[in-house]
């Protein structure tokens, strides 16, 4: 996570309007994220709130621009309207409810679509595993089916190339590793990897299905005979529904000390979707993945380092 917010200081800030940031650790956030030189705030949301949080918790925020609006719903649209307006390059989620945003978001005729479905990715850095994990989607899309799964599973490569991993390994994750009618996310597995034969997904190495101890651990794969090239050193984790996903990332944040960071794809602009209980690191590792993703997607031919090119990150 470090290496990446270094990466990330390397490039201009990004001017990023942060929405609602009605309480402290959405402030603290953005006071972090700009004195780290990751990000030029816009608060946009309630005045009064907004300053009285700031004076409670004894935060300056006199350097920021600020849009006053009525309330949370009404500071999205207007974080919307700045984004199409081009005014602010990404999106911060603060003090409101993620379908708040959304909302806005994905409005279709005034919100930030684009031909790709919208999904999240969780960016993990686990200190007992050799690189970084994206977990993917684990906030937005519950119950996917396949053609969800299959822009879910490019969102999260053009992620991976963002941040500099040229060829992700691409795990689909279901229970078990073998192709069954009674388990549809085993289907789907195997439905993504011929889509990635046959070129409907591109960027990637995927491999599906795969249990979680064998995309993970080559031990685990070696032990049950899985010959591949993504089982045992995934980058991509991409879950089969929501609830999986979630439960997933929090217990590696949670049992594990995992660092988290989180951010949306899909959409024209990076939108960086945090949870209220964040600390300030994640905050910051979200805003760095924003500004590289930006980065990557304001380039006509995104830079791909060689196969097998140790990632600019690490």
């Amino acid at each position: 996570m470090k290496r990446l917010v270094r990466r990330a200081q390397d490039l201009p800030p990004v001017r990023t309007a942060v929405v609602h940031p009605v309480d402290a650790p959405s402030l603290r956030g953005v006071i972090e994220a700009a004195r780290a030189r990751l990000i030029v705030p816009v608060l946009v949301g309630p005045e009064a709130r907004i300053r009285g949080a700031a004076r409670q918790s004894g935060i300056d925020i006199a350097p920021f621009e600020l849009v006053a609006t009525d309330h949370g719903s009404e500071a999205a649209a207007a974080a919307v309207r700045l984004a199409r307006a081009g005014q602010v390059d990404a999106l911060m989620k603060g003090a409101l409810h993620t379908d708040e945003l959304l909302h806005a978001v994905l409005d279709r005729a005034l919100g930030l679509r684009t031909a790709r479905r919208v999904s999240h990715v969780f960016a993990i850095d686990v200190a007992r595993y050799p690189r970084l994990l994206l977990v993917t989607d684990a906030a937005i899309n519950i119950a996917p089916r396949l053609p969800d799964k299959r822009d879910i599973v490019q969102n999260a490569i053009e992620l991976a190339h963002a941040i500099g991993i040229a060829a992700p390994r691409v795990a689909i994750l279901s229970a078990i590793e073998t192709v069954t009618e009674d388990l549809r996310s085993t289907l789907d597995a195997a439905a993504l990897c011929k889509m990635a034969d046959r070129g409907q997904i591109v960027g990637g190495v995927l491999d599906g299905p795969l249990a979680f101890d064998n995309a993970i651990s080559q031990e685990a794969a070696r032990l049950k005979g899985i010959v591949s090239a993504v089982a045992g050193q995934a980058d991509i984790l991409v879950v089969p529904d929501l609830e999986a996903g979630n439960m997933l990332a929090k217990q590696l944040e949670y049992l594990s000390g995992a660092q988290i960071a989180g951010i949306v794809l899909g959409a024209r602009i990076p939108i960086v979707l945090t949870s209220r209980a964040d600390r300030t690191a994640p905050r910051l590792a979200s805003c760095a993945i924003a500004s590289l993703l930006r980065a990557w997607m304001l380039q006509t031919e995104a830079p791909k380092p060689a196969p097998g090119a140790t990632p600019a990150w690490a």
